[in-house]
């Protein structure tokens, strides 16, 4: 059974070098784009990002800093929410599982 609940990708993730890590700008769009291809209102875990960035292979745990870094500078700039259980909070102080999602307007 298909899972319709996720559009058809706009346009391809952001590739790299395979033994380079992404950039932070390549991690920066990479969210977006998964974020994007969410229905309106859900969110993601940071870790689908890492996961992405690196084709599903080993290591992604290494980049998990770095995708909360990079979601941080991304709600700074408004450009999306962190939540950790349903209240936005900032990524670089949550301890524990975030979400990632569409900041909403107020």
């Amino acid at each position: 059974m298909a899972d319709d609940s996720k559009p058809a990708p706009s346009a391809p993730l952001p590739s790299h070098a395979p033994n380079d890590p992404p950039s932070d700008a390549q991690l920066a769009a990479l969210t977006l784009e998964l974020i994007a291809r969410r229905r309106a209102g859900a969110t993601i875990c940071p870790s689908e990002v890492a996961r992405a960035a690196v084709n599903g292979e080993a290591g992604w745990r290494t980049l998990m800093p770095r995708v909360r870094e990079v979601a941080a500078t991304l709600a700074g700039q408004g450009r999306l929410r962190v939540t950790q259980r349903g209240e936005e909070v900032d990524a670089r102080e949550a301890r524990g599982a975030i979400r990632l999602g569409v900041k909403l307007p107020r």
